[in-house]
C-alpha cells in the first residue's frame, strides 16, 4: 500500500519542560497543548527531602536549572517552561525573575515559570483579591501568600492539605472540599488559585468555576497557558475561563455555594492575611485520613 500521499508527521514546535524529580502528572500537562506542539520533559537531580521549603529552594538553584535546561539544548525547544510552582515563589518575586534569567541564558529561549505564569494569569484576569488552596505545609503555604502579596494581590481565604509526600494522589474531590473551604460565599475573591504543579486539576476546574461562579486557575494550567502564549498559540482548555474566553462570566451571582461532597477534609484557614489562625507547627500527614 502506497501511504507517500500523508507526507510524513505535521511539523511540531517544542515547549521544554523543567520539572522537580517528583513530578508524577506528565500526562496532565499535555492535555492543555495543542496537536502542533510538543512537550519535551527533564527533571532535575533527585534529593531525600519532603516537600518543604528546603525542598522547594534545592530544586530551583540556578545551576541546577541551568544543567536541566541544556540536557534539552538538543532538540531545540522555542520556550521553556518551569513546572514547579514552590521552586518559583520561595525567592520571591526578584528571585523567580533571576531563575527566568538564568534558564535563558543556558537555552537561549524565552523562559517562564508556573509563579511568574500565576502572576500573568492574574493580571490577565483582573484579578485583585484571591483564594488559595495548597496541598503544603503551614509554612510553604504562608510564602506562597506573601509572593502573592508581593505582587499587589489580596489573599482572602485559603485552605492548605499539610502534605509532604504522595500529593499526585489527592483525588478531584478532595481539592474540590478544598476549594469550598477557601471561597466559602460568593463574592468572597475574584478567582481560586490551585497551587502545585503535583496536585491533579484538570478535570475539576469547570466544575468548580460552575459552582463557585469565579475563574478558577491551576499551577500546570497557567504553566502551559504562559508557555504557549510565548509561543503565539492558545491552550487547549474547554470550559475553563483563562484558556477559554467564552466561559469566563461576569460578577459573581448571588446565591449559595453547591454542597460539598462527602469526604474528608483537611485544615482550611480564611480571610487571612498570614494564614489566620493556623498554628505554627507543621502539618505532617502523608495524605487524608
Amino acid at each position: 500500500m502506497d501511504i507517500s500521499f500523508l507526507g510524513g508527521p505535521a511539523p511540531q514546535r517544542g515547549v521544554g519542560v523543567v520539572a522537580p524529580f517528583d513530578f508524577a502528572l506528565d500526562r496532565e500537562l499535555w492535555r492543555w497543548v495543542p496537536d502542533d506542539v510538543s512537550l519535551h520533559m527533564t527533571r532535575t537531580p533527585f534529593v531525600p527531602v519532603e516537600v518543604s521549603l528546603d525542598l522547594a529552594r534545592m530544586v530551583s538553584e540556578h545551576e541546577t536549572l541551568g544543567e536541566a535546561v541544556r540536557t534539552l539544548n538538543a532538540i531545540a525547544p522555542e520556550v521553556i517552561a518551569y513546572a514547579c510552582t514552590s521552586g518559583s515563589f520561595v525567592g520571591g518575586i526578584a528571585g523567580e525573575r533571576a531563575m527566568c534569567e538564568a534558564m535563558t541564558w543556558a537555552g537561549a529561549v524565552p523562559s517562564v515559570t508556573t509563579s511568574g505564569a500565576l502572576l500573568d494569569a492574574l493580571a490577565e484576569l483582573g484579578v485583585r483579591r484571591v483564594a488559595l488552596v495548597t496541598p503544603y505545609t503551614v509554612s510553604v503555604t504562608r510564602a506562597l501568600e506573601a509572593y502573592v502579596a508581593e505582587a499587589g494581590v489580596t489573599v482572602t481565604g485559603c485552605a492548605f492539605m499539610g502534605l509532604t509526600r504522595h500529593i499526585w494522589k489527592v483525588p478531584y474531590r478532595d481539592v474540590a472540599d478544598m476549594a469550598r473551604q477557601a471561597v466559602p460565599s460568593p463574592g468572597s475573591a475574584d478567582a481560586l488559585f490551585i497551587s502545585c504543579t503535583n496536585l491533579p486539576t484538570y478535570d475539576v476546574i469547570p466544575q468548580l468555576e460552575a459552582e463557585l461562579r469565579i475563574p478558577v486557575i491551576s499551577a500546570n494550567q497557567v504553566t502551559m497557558w504562559a508557555a504557549l502564549r510565548r509561543l503565539g498559540t492558545p491552550a487547549v482548555g474547554p470550559y475553563q475561563a483563562l484558556t477559554d474566553p467564552s466561559a469566563r462570566v461576569g460578577p459573581t451571582v448571588p446565591g449559595p455555594v453547591g454542597p460539598a461532597v462527602a469526604g474528608p477534609v483537611g485544615p482550611a484557614v480564611a480571610d487571612m492575611p498570614g494564614v489566620g489562625d493556623a498554628p505554627d507547627t507543621e502539618q505532617q500527614q502523608e495524605g487524608w485520613t
